[in-house]
């Protein structure tokens, strides 16, 4: 029906209405022309097609592609076939503000419907897969780019390069680069782009200096493209100003993207007082400038200046912080450790209405749990009703931070039921809670995952691996990741050290560190402290002096307390207590109660009596951090059987309130954590456990082995002495892993306090009656016994 000579007029002017709308992005004027076209015309709107196509433009314009789209699709075909530069635009709608996979739908349709896409419909389809990581997609999009020979065109080219630079196929990014007869300034800034943002640092500079060498002058986008690769390195500091002299000589003007970049990069490079500067000198800020500034404080460890900048952003621009200001600057009270700020700061996101957006919730969660109130954290995880990997991350270190590292593999267990994949972070804290479980399947398991995808690339999860491989007591394993390392760090050598002294392998952390000499890694002060705690731990008295005095003459390392502690650790344990003492009174600083404790140990180990109540007294006179030392204390006068003394340790314990902690064992078995306490009878098959126990007891009684009473520190008869030895947690959890595992497996124990004496003694019998390896980690050290001995050789 062709509309009668009364209406002509007003079609007219609601096309010069929606031209205005247009123009302005006036969204709720274009929809009130938008319905009163409908009124008066009815069905009828799809005869007049220009109408139609004023209607999908002003969609577009106003940013809402998925009306635009269906007004589009009311085009009669035959009108609509011919609208190809309208379907670009709706193409290039959805490609800035999604739903991205509609870029793609509509850019299928129009091939299937024998429309021929023109150079400016690649770009935007090109940007909607890269969005997307569609990979098949935009390769098969590259082929019909070739069908069309338009592989020549420099908008299309580009729009290859900067599609795979952002799914990371730098090698194909850089095959159509050098493929490119012409190449613009917007195609070399795509390829620095891609260099930069995967930490390339060399490629991109190597690039900037090639396309001046050919003649293209980089602009403000090249040098915004590299300042990432900058600020993240704050070794490339030099870099970065020689960056912003280059602007300043070519005459760049510093705008806000500019100018925003440059204050990022000297934030992250430590120099705040520059980025202030750049800051205050910036005409025109936008959210990214704010965001920032205040992240630049957060990162320079000025969260105080970080909420100032927040309370003048909110008088200056009279808007709410954004969700990234808010996440930024409750980062920063993580950082500080600022529990009370980190609230007041939740309350304030309430009230914003921002605290479930997920961001903003994640920061909250790892803000809680750094500040050790996992409980609190683990509450607000629970209400937020979206949660992603790193929600999940975030709650797994914070149990992992906090010393509860069960509940974290249970987390983690619970992160893949729900569906959601673990990233990388999310790997670097479940990898320390196998490590402190020694839950070795559990770490086997995330080696194998992290290597499937891609993880294992990274220094951080390798140096994490190292040490759950060590600390599972697998050092064959740990050498083997550290070997097929492509890059390591100083942490990378340091863990290895730590692993080998652990171990009882002293010769071998010297052999490493010699190594890491000759590859050109400078050690630091932990590398010292891990090498004498190896000498310490394999008895290596001359080595371990030695080392001691090079780190100050040769490396120029001062060593501080914890080096100290080492070497009275060393000296004690190989009897050298007045050389110990003298090292203690000798020092260059106050020695503080955990270094005379080394002292106090070693003399029980000797039962030195007369030392240790010197030493006792230094430790009562400092104040008793732990009841570690009465523990000691209490050994030692039991050990030379001064029964009155020892209890009258007891009794000054329980006076200021410590009490022991018991000893606990555990030992993973077909994935499955079980922990024993010293005579507990609350594990479902203790009943098959003690009966095991006593079988071993009557065998090792068979082979000579007699019950070491000295390590009962109770004045009971020698029989009830025999009980309260043969029930030891890990006895329990040696006698469990028998009866568990299959014959030929080893076993593997961690114990919460070092092994005592007896059990030492029992577990070399354990291992010829029951021919198969035991291996018990404690708080000290590791112990390998097969066939009767222990790899420590009686030195723990």
């Amino acid at each position: 029906m062709t509309p009668s000579r009364g209406f002509v007029a007003p079609i007219n002017n609601c096309l010069q209405l929606l031209e205005a709308c247009i123009g302005s992005k006036s969204l709720k004027q274009g929809k009130i022309i938008h319905q009163l076209l409908l009124k008066f015309n009815g069905k009828d709107l799809v005869a007049q097609p220009f109408v139609l196509d004023r209607l999908t433009r002003l969609y577009i314009s106003c940013k809402r592609p998925l009306l635009a789209h269906r007004v589009f699709n009311s085009i009669p075909i035959p009108v609509r076939k011919n609208k190809t530069i309208l379907r670009n635009q709706l193409i290039r709608a959805y490609a800035w503000y999604g739903p991205f996979e509609k870029a793609v739908d509509l850019y299928n349709e129009m091939v299937d419907s024998g429309i021929i896409p023109s150079k400016y419909t690649y770009p935007f389809v090109l940007k909607a897969c890269s969005a997307l990581q569609d990979m098949e997609t935009g390769i098969e999009i590259h082929g019909h780019v070739k069908g069309l020979n338009l592989d020549n065109d420099v908008y299309v080219c580009t729009a290859l390069v900067d599609f795979y630079v952002k799914c990371g196929c730098m090698l194909e990014a850089r095959q159509v680069f050098d493929g490119m007869p012409d190449r613009d300034v917007v195609a070399w800034n795509a390829m620095v782009s891609g260099f930069s943002s995967r930490g390339m640092y060399w490629d991109a500079i190597g690039l900037v200096s090639e396309m001046q060498r050919r003649g293209v002058g980089p602009n403000s986008s090249t040098v915004v493209s590299i300042l990432p690769v900058i600020g993240g390195d704050a070794s490339r500091l030099r870099e970065g100003k020689a960056f912003h002299g280059f602007c300043l000589r070519r005459g760049l003007d510093l705008d806000v993207v500019l100018g925003t970049g440059f204050l990022d990069m000297y934030g992250k490079c430590g120099l705040l007082v520059y980025a202030r500067r750049i800051f205050a000198a910036l005409a025109l800020k936008n959210e990214v400038t704010w965001s920032a500034i205040v992240g630049a404080c957060v990162t320079c460890n000025s969260t105080g200046n970080g909420l100032e900048y927040l309370a003048k952003m909110r008088m200056e621009v009279c808007e709410s912080p954004s969700p990234v200001i808010l996440a930024t600057v409750i980062r920063g009270c993580a950082k500080l450790n600022d529990l009370y700020m980190g609230q007041q700061l939740h309350c304030y996101a309430i009230k914003l209405g921002s605290s479930l957006e997920l961001m903003v919730a994640n920061t909250l969660v790892s803000m809680y749990a750094k500040c050790g109130s996992i409980s609190e954290a683990l509450r607000f995880f629970e209400e937020m009703p979206v949660k992603d990997s790193v929600s999940y991350s975030a709650v797994i270190s914070g149990f992992v931070q906090s010393g509860y590292a069960e509940e974290a593999l249970q987390m983690f267990q619970k992160m893949q039921l729900k569906g959601v994949s673990p990233e990388l972070a999310t790997m670097m804290g479940f990898l320390p809670a196998c490590s402190y479980l020694a839950a070795l399947q559990h770490g086997i398991c995330a080696h194998g995952y992290s290597m499937v995808c891609g993880f294992t690339a990274d220094i951080l999860i390798c140096n994490a691996l190292i040490d759950m491989y060590s600390k599972c007591g697998k050092m064959d394993d740990a050498k083997c990741v550290f070997d097929k390392m492509h890059e390591k760090d100083v942490v990378s050598w340091n863990a290895m050290i730590v692993g080998y002294g652990i171990h009882g392998r002293g010769m071998e952390a010297i052999l490493l560190f010699q190594d890491m000499q000759n590859h050109s890694y400078k050690p630091d002060q932990i590398t010292f402290i891990a090498l004498l705690a190896a000498c310490s731990h394999s008895g290596l008295v001359t080595e371990g002096k030695h080392l001691f005095s090079v780190m100050s003459q040769e490396f120029h390392i001062v060593p501080k307390i914890d080096h100290y502690f080492c070497m009275v650790d060393l000296l004690g344990r190989a009897g050298l207590l007045g050389e110990a003492h003298r090292l203690i009174t000798t020092m260059p600083f106050e020695p503080d109660a955990h270094l005379w404790s080394a002292l106090l140990a070693a003399c029980r180990v000797h039962k030195n009596v007369e030392l240790g109540e010197e030493v006792s007294g230094k430790i009562q006179a400092l104040g008793h951090s732990s009841p570690g030392n009465f523990v000691l204390m209490y050994n030692l006068y039991t050990t030379v059987q001064r029964w009155d003394d020892a209890a009258n340790v007891r009794i000054q314990q329980k006076e200021l309130g410590f009490k022991k902690k018991p000893g606990c064992s555990w030992t993973e078995v077909n994935g499955i954590i079980h922990a024993f306490v010293g005579g507990d009878w609350s594990h479902p098959e203790s009943s098959k456990i003690y009966k095991k126990l006593e079988e071993l007891f009557a065998e090792m009684k068979r082979l000579g082995y007699t019950a070491e009473s000295d390590f009962v520190y109770h004045d009971v008869e020698e029989e009830e002495k025999e009980k309260i030895l043969l029930y030891h947690s890990e006895k329990l959890a040696v006698a469990y892993g028998i009866i568990s595992l299959k014959p030929n497996k080893p076993i593997l124990v961690t114990k919460n306090l070092r092994v005592c004496g007896d059990c030492h003694t029992a577990l070399k019998y354990i291992t010829i009656i029951a021919r198969r390896e035991i291996t018990v980690r404690d708080t000290s050290r590791f112990h390998h016994f097969r066939n009767g001995i222990c790899s420590c050789g009686e030195f723990w």
